[in-house]
């Protein structure tokens, strides 16, 4: 199996610019995921949000995790579970209006830290989305635009802790899905892996590496390359040792964006995706995330013949 790709942004300055996109282009279009260093997030401010994630689980999560197992019996499983995952969870909204400060039981150094990184990845998922548009040969600010419908980009934060599973073979820390939005930035353990995605029919593991950012692509924007890029499903092993950080940071289209494949790419192409609102997509999303992403497609294409958009 060829190597997950490691992207140095840091070569985007000098000579290497041209191999550095190449290998994003590669990554974009036969992985749907890759994983950057040197990024330009501070390797303090990540050791900052990693401590305070993890303090804030011990100290609020971590029991309240404890108790809806032993409330559910999960640990006395003997055949594989399906309808639910291995992990505890919170969800922090930072755009179009930002939620962090209604989020019970966390400290105010806490709530600052993540202000900061998300201000940070929000600078560094629009960086990469003109990246993505110069790969593809449409106008710099296109994707950025696309999403913006009229209040902007939604921008939001699912902070996870997968913690050591009794039974890893019959329950998954996540099930198999695909994104749903846009381009998905995700800062993990550097310790307990977990995170695999499928290539090739087969199951590959995220390298856990300090200080990276990974990124995957969202079925949004399969839609907007019509299929030059694709959305890739993934999943997380729930492991028996060690508590597994994970922040899933996701730059989606604003509700009222309306998502259709670029007319930029279209001139060489027979348009195959749909026109449809992002908040559509997302309701039907909603009902089947662990399904797969071909009847979505297909639904919104049913819909699409009955609006116009």
């Amino acid at each position: 199996m060829e190597n997950f790709p490691v992207i140095n942004l840091e070569k985007m300055n000098g000579e290497e610019r041209a191999a550095t996109m190449k290998k994003i282009k590669d990554a974009c279009e036969n992985w749907g995921f890759f994983e950057l260093v040197n990024h330009g997030i501070s390797h303090e401010l990540l050791d900052k949000v990693e401590r305070k994630t993890k303090e804030h689980y011990k100290k609020c999560m971590e029991q309240r995790f404890k108790e809806v197992v032993a409330n559910t019996a999960l640990e006395g499983v003997q055949t594989e579970i399906n309808d639910r995952d291995w992990e505890s969870t919170f969800h922090v909204r930072h755009l179009p209006e930002s939620n962090i400060s209604q989020i019970p039981d966390l400290d105010d150094e806490y709530r600052k830290t993540m202000k900061e990184f998300a201000v940070e990845l929000q600078k560094l998922a629009e960086e990469l989305l003109d990246l993505l548009c110069e790969n593809l040969g449409i106008e710099k600010g296109y994707l950025k635009k696309v999403f913006y419908g009229s209040n902007g980009p939604t921008f939001g934060t699912k902070v996870s802790n997968y913690p050591p599973c009794p039974k890893p073979d019959l329950i998954k820390g996540l099930r198999a899905h695909t994104d749903a939005g846009g381009i998905i930035l995700l800062f993990q353990d550097d310790k307990v892996s977990g995170l695999q995605i499928l290539k090739d029919g087969k199951w590959v593991d995220v390298p856990p590496m300090r200080h990276s950012i990974v990124i995957n692509l969202g079925d949004q924007l399969e839609v907007i390359t019509n299929g030059k890029y694709k959305s890739v499903e993934h999943r997380v092993i729930a492991q028996p040792d060690g508590t597994r950080m994970s922040l899933a940071s996701f730059y989606n289209p604003g509700s009222d964006a309306v998502i259709f494949p670029a007319p930029a790419l279209l001139e060489e192409a027979k348009q195959v995706y749909p026109k449809f609102v992002f908040e559509d997509y997302m309701k039907l999303y909603v009902g089947l995330k662990f399904q797969a992403k071909e009847p979505r497609f297909e639904a919104m294409k049913a819909v699409e013949t009955t609006a116009v958009i």
